[in-house]
């Protein structure tokens, strides 16, 4: 079935471009990123989502200061390499990641990309809900009250019918993400010991390279790169109208956003350390137990705002990875997919979008429901599926057919394989650390 008539879809789309056009016979160069910014930002700090911060937060409690800090900031810098190959994509093929697998590699690998992407992406929900429902537990909200606010709160979203619109909304409630900065700074951390640790990469975790380091190592990989984020922001750069004119701003886009999110990954690891300084055993702890646990060492107001930060980190997941499931329906079935469409326009892409966000949502809520193997589950699926994700990545941006000048580089082909491979060992050992929990390395 072909994509209907773009009327309201493209009328939107070419107002923002007069804008854009606008700001650069103006040489307003702040206004320009402004006008530009977006899918980049909202990439990554909706990959620092609930389960993510939690592993921040596991990391920073068992390990304190140290190794893992600058190693944070290297998955960032990995899923910088990762996304900036996105946003070409998207501004030279005006086509979202779903579409261009089904376009290069047939109709089974579409469908392919497609299925395994909203069954990884409603499980990965799931553990987001379980987040905000964890968050809003420690202010004694109910899971019930709690699910419903979230989708509220995604269907409220999408009530502008205007990609710009619902894109600076989600903008602002991703921006909370940086609520762990202050209570970073309320802990009081060792200043010295946090650049002892950026210059060294030391101290590293006691015990070595055991079971419960891999483990954390590969978690903290898995809550930086994961499949979704492909889809959505090239999707979300095709559905900007992001031009190649554009793509030097994508990139830029795209830094910052990875730099919000180290900011805020580090900032999580720092507020955590005191219990790793204290001795507290925190292997098990959820959200909440978290913000309770932390109220002595960085009080009431951090504790609330660290619960208050895994509640944001989880909803604007939710808002993210629904979209980028709604797109990757869309491109492949070829049915209309743009948020500048109304509901009777593309009414597949609206409702995939609030169907998984409201299966999910709903599962949690299921009595004696498995959730904390979902979530192991989850974890599996994410560093697993990366690297044929990868691959299908860097085929694309190299298919000269497609790509045409806007190709990779050796340079970034290297950085990309390397990308790749580094993934894939993660995979590797995460899959034997799973199937074999008491092997030892």
């Amino acid at each position: 079935m072909s994509i209907q008539a773009p009327g309201r879809e493209e009328a939107a789309r070419a107002l923002d471009r007069i804008r854009v056009a606008r700001a650069r016979m103006g040489r307003s160069w702040l206004r320009l990123l402004w006008l530009l910014v977006g899918p980049g930002i909202l990439v990554m700090l909706g990959e620092n989502d609930g389960p993510s911060m939690l592993s921040y937060s596991a990391t920073g409690s068992q390990y304190g200061i140290g190794f893992f800090l600058p190693f944070v900031v290297l998955t960032f810098a990995l899923a910088f390499v990762a996304q900036e190959i996105t946003v070409r994509l998207g501004a030279v093929s005006k086509a979202g990641h779903a579409e261009l697998i089904y376009r290069r590699f047939g109709r089974f690998w579409g469908n392919f990309a497609m299925i395994d992407l909203l069954f990884t992406n409603v499980l990965t929900l799931i553990t987001e809900f379980v987040a905000i429902v964890a968050g809003a537990s420690y202010f004694g909200i109910s899971k019930y009250i709690a699910v419903s606010a979230a989708f509220l709160v995604v269907t409220l979203a999408l009530s502008a019918r205007r990609y710009w619109s619902w894109e600076r909304v989600t903008l602002l409630l991703a921006l909370g993400n940086l609520v762990f900065v202050p209570v970073a700074l309320l802990s009081h951390p060792n200043w010295s010991a946090v650049g002892h640790a950026f210059l060294t990469w030391s101290p590293l975790p006691n015990g070595g390279l055991n079971e419960q380091t891999i483990i954390i190592l590969l978690s903290d990989i898995g809550a930086t790169i994961t499949p979704w984020m492909l889809f959505f922001q090239q999707g979300a750069v095709s559905d900007k109208g992001l031009s190649t004119r554009d793509i030097r701003m994508g990139r830029i886009d795209t830094a910052i956003g990875a730099l919000l999110a180290t900011v805020a990954a580090t900032a999580c690891i720092l507020a955590t350390a005191p219990l790793y300084t204290h001795h507290m055993n925190a292997s098990q702890y959820g959200a909440a137990q978290f913000a309770q646990a932390l109220v002595p060492y960085v009080g009431h107001v951090g504790g609330t705002l660290f619960a208050l930060g895994i509640l944001e980190a989880g909803l604007v997941a939710i808002v993210a990875i629904s979209t980028s499931s709604a797109y990757a329906f869309g491109e492949v079935t070829q049915k209309a997919h743009s948020l500048n469409r109304t509901f009777r326009e593309a009414k597949g892409f609206y409702l995939v979008l609030l169907l998984v966000a409201g299966l999910s949502g709903s599962v949690v809520l299921i009595p004696g429901f498995p959730l904390e193997f979902v979530v192991l589950i989850v974890n599996v699926l994410a560093v697993l599926t990366m690297p044929p994700a990868i691959g299908f990545l860097l085929l694309l941006v190299n298919d000269k057919e497609i790509m045409g000048e806007h190709r990779s580089g050796w340079l970034l082909n290297t950085l990309g394989i390397g990308v790749g491979a580094f993934v894939s060992l993660a995979g590797i050992l995460y899959a034997l650390t799973v199937i074999f929990p008491t092997l030892h390395f």
